[in-house]
């Protein structure tokens, strides 16, 4: 089947927010599957909200299983409450936190990577979507993009997830599963979505 992002950014602006008054939509699943590409084309359907990359909150490499509660404590719980959210960017090239980046109280906000549906998260967003991609795909994409001197971090990252994802169950609770690579799955499943 395939669905519009003009469809999704109407579905989303017509959900009443549930992280005070900003509606929140989560972009999740497994990395190389497309939740970047995604996100920023439907940030285009939207008309320009604001967007955080888990990538900028991770501490590193070993840095999933922080996710969680970073993305709680300096996003959804001060827009949850009424109050501005902030974080600061961490520089994977320099291995520690850079510059702050002040959100505000937007009215929409997309947020992007893995560990952005958790169950604490997506209890506030009023759309959670699933990126789904065979992973020799996703890995051809991720080693191509950063080198193949990156693969031992893909494949440690690749066991962080696999573990993170069986905790959370997030593509069981996903409102929306996207296929992240119609053109290479062939095994298609009923419920994916193309956009």
């Amino acid at each position: 089947m395939i669905v519009s992002f003009a469809d999704v950014a109407d579905r989303v602006c017509r959900a009443d927010p549930r992280c005070g008054a900003t509606r929140l939509v989560c972009v999740d699943g497994p990395s190389g599957s497309g939740k970047t590409v995604l996100a920023d084309r439907l940030a285009i359907a939207l008309r320009g909200p604001a967007l955080v990359h888990m990538d900028d909150l991770y501490p590193g490499w070993d840095g999933l299983a922080d996710a969680e509660s970073l993305l709680e404590d300096l996003v959804v719980a001060p827009l949850a409450a009424g109050r501005p959210a902030r974080y600061r960017r961490y520089d994977w090239g320099r291995g520690e936190y850079a510059e702050e980046h002040d959100l505000g109280t937007p009215p929409l906000l997309v947020v992007e990577g893995v560990g952005s549906g958790a169950r604490a998260i997506a209890t506030r967003a009023v759309l959670l979507m699933w990126v789904e991609a065979p992973r020799e795909e996703r890995f051809r994409r991720g080693i191509s993009r950063d080198g193949e001197s990156y693969r031992p971090h893909w494949e440690r990252w690749a066991r962080h997830e696999d573990a993170h994802f069986t905790v959370e169950g997030t593509r069981v609770r996903a409102d929306l599963l996207v296929d992240g690579a119609p053109a290479v799955r062939h095994d298609r499943e009923t419920g994916f979505v193309t956009l």
